[in-house]
């Protein structure tokens, strides 16, 4: 299954694919209208950790243990093809896959009722994953190893 890597000795720490998986998330039409649209402000599904020397970017894993999806109490998360995808609509808002995730990579969103997490947007984009498509220096990929 391919997966998104970061390379990390490649990343600036410019935070562009935090804003293109905000974007591709949000379902506005293009990153112009997702950040000027009135109401909430879309969150991205991966984050950008900055060190001394070391950045990199942090989002689901889809790893092969799954602990969110067998610590969610509802059924809100479910795995398909080996991707790990959210069902909004049943999440209560335990958090439990949220203290589950040993990455942190699960997020709760800006009204802090449902959680949101990389599904390697597989619903906005053929292909690649909007954060690999705005990665300028090529440090994301989405690749089998």
């Amino acid at each position: 299954m391919k997966r998104v890597y970061v390379n990390e000795d490649w990343c600036l720490a410019c935070h562009l694919c935090e804003y293109y998986c905000a974007a591709a998330n949000s379902g506005a039409p293009n990153m112009i209208k997702a950040f000027k649209t009135e109401g909430k402000k879309p969150l991205p599904r991966i984050k950008v950790e900055e060190g001394n020397e070391v950045n990199f970017a942090v989002q689901c894993r889809h790893c092969e243990a799954k602990p969110c999806v067998k610590g969610c109490i509802s059924g809100a998360l479910s795995v398909k093809d080996g991707v790990v995808s959210v069902d909004e609509t049943r999440c209560v808002g335990c958090y439990t896959c949220v203290l589950s995730c040993p990455y942190g990579c699960i997020v709760i969103d800006e009204e802090g009722h449902r959680i949101q997490k990389c599904d390697l947007c597989v619903k906005n984009h053929n292909g690649e994953p909007a954060c690999v498509q705005g990665c300028p220096n090529r440090a994301i990929v989405f690749e089998e190893r």
